[in-house]
């Protein structure tokens, strides 16, 4: 009986949250068209102009929610629902402001396209209304989900018991959504019992049978389950479905960007770099101004980085650190509260602006907007003697921006970077790049992204080792 009310409460609860999300979008709706309407009559009765307007915002709104995702509150935490409606809601509204004022281009309104004007001041107006109704909202329906949906009961199945830590540490950042009650190794003689109480199974590293039968478990149990990715997985997640006479297969194809994908996705790193440094010019003069009269020393920032098919370039990013900070007995990993970070280049790392001079290397055809994180030459060495498979990430130009970027943080460690970034080169489509690239902004409203490490691995002796290995 108290399942059921539970279960009732939840379906009552996740109704409310649905009644919350229809209002919501329509709220973002109105707040542009009354304001915009202030200042375009044609806004005001049914006509040409106010058609083309509302079906522009209408199918951005649909582009943008699957972009961004939508009103997905209790699954992903309040910040990131609230900057990625945000940052989709903002560009549903330029889009949708340009295709109004090319409309507005005619006898009886405009002679000319006009993109800063009265019109750009409602604009803003619509943008501050639309920012606190999404921080209402979310917060809101965060406060109802959480109210009707406990924490779930978890349990975690380690492959080994050095797992425990860097698991338990990843789902206690979300401890309102999951609570670990259980952890136990893989082999333990009673899982199955331990299974039946959990609300949700953690898989941890396990070995391949092990694995299979341990999801066999939970299916006929009918639990959720969370199997830690490992590269078989990710090699297999986007495999297609195929029939070989009367035999189920799974077909991966090793090389799978055609050449017209390969052409687009030129093309699109070469014009939107062009654009970007174009834009960015005059920060470009500022930065510049402001590194050099902190300590005197060089504005850009080179180093030697890793792409494609195994090949060295060197980066330019802006000097956020000492000068010399790349000679050989200090070039590693930033760390928490590094000496080395310089006060300007801290604000430049915060933001991400120190990445700005990386648009020269994508015009120039060395990285590419979306790809593989590019890693400095020292960390590869490293993460090849731990991660054999490292080696795959070559498989793709460096990028920008990719699942490391965006997901992962400066710290992340080196497997699960290689996972993030074979996700990104095993899914890639140019619809990825382009949800990629609009995913990028949130990055900005993420605090720990740029999270430096809690201490520096010992270069010296992974260098000795990599010698003796050969």
């Amino acid at each position: 009986m108290a399942s059921r009310a539970r279960s009732g409460r939840q379906t009552k609860s996740d109704l409310g949250i649905g009644l919350l999300s229809l209002l919501l979008y329509l709220l973002l709706g109105l707040s542009f068209f009354f304001c915009l309407s202030i200042n375009n009559i044609f806004l005001r009765v049914i006509n040409r102009t106010l058609a083309t307007t509302l079906l522009t915002f209408f199918a951005m709104s649909i582009a943008m929610h699957a972009v961004y995702g939508g009103y997905d509150v209790g699954r992903r935490k309040p910040k990131p629902v609230i900057s990625a409606m945000i940052a989709g809601t903002v560009i549903t509204d330029l889009v949708t402001f340009l295709q109004l004022q090319i409309m507005n281009v005619n006898e009886h309104y405009n002679d000319h396209l006009v993109l800063f004007g009265p019109d750009t001041l409602l604009l803003l107006l619509c943008i501050v209304i639309q920012c606190l109704l999404i921080i209402i909202f979310v917060r809101i329906g965060n406060q109802l989900y959480f109210r009707v949906h406990p924490p779930r009961s978890c349990l975690v199945v380690l492959g080994s018991p050095s797992q425990e830590k860097p698991l338990r540490e990843k789902i206690g950042r979300y401890q309102l959504q999951w609570r670990v009650d259980d952890v136990v190794l893989y082999n333990v003689p009673d899982l199955e019992s331990h299974i039946e109480k959990a609300d949700v199974v953690f898989l941890g590293q396990l070995p391949e049978g092990a694995k299979f039968a341990l999801l066999k478990m939970c299916y006929d149990d009918r639990k959720d389950v969370m199997c830690k990715a490992q590269l078989q997985d990710i090699m297999l997640c986007n495999a297609n479905p195929a029939i070989v006479d009367d035999a189920a297969f799974l077909a991966m194809e090793y090389n799978k960007i055609t050449p017209y994908q390969r052409t687009a996705k030129r093309a699109g790193d070469v014009l939107i770099s062009l654009l970007a440094l174009l834009l960015f010019s005059p920060f470009v003069v500022l930065f510049s101004i402001l590194i050099r009269a902190e300590d005197g020393g060089p504005v850009i920032f080179r180093q030697s980085r890793l792409t494609a098919d195994g090949r060295t370039f060197t980066i330019r990013k802006f000097r956020t650190m000492i000068p010399h900070a790349d000679s050989p007995d200090l070039q590693r990993s930033s760390t928490v509260d590094d000496p080395r970070i310089t006060k300007v280049g801290a604000f430049l790392r915060r933001f991400r602006l120190d990445e700005i001079p990386q648009f020269f290397n994508i015009l120039i055809g060395d990285m590419s907007l979306v790809g593989p994180r590019p890693e400095m030459m020292a960390n590869v060495l490293r993460y090849k003697i731990e991660l054999p498979a490292f080696v795959y990430r070559e498989k793709m130009k460096a990028g920008l921006t990719g699942y490391a970027q965006i997901e992962g943080r400066y710290n992340t460690s080196a497997e699960d970077k290689l996972m993030l970034d074979m996700m990104y080169i095993e899914s890639f489509s140019i619809w990825l790049d382009v949800k990629l690239l609009l995913r990028t902004f949130t990055v900005l409203a993420k605090t720990d992204s740029t999270q430096g490490f809690n201490s520096a691995p010992d270069r010296k002796i992974l260098l000795d080792k990599e010698k003796s290995k050969s």
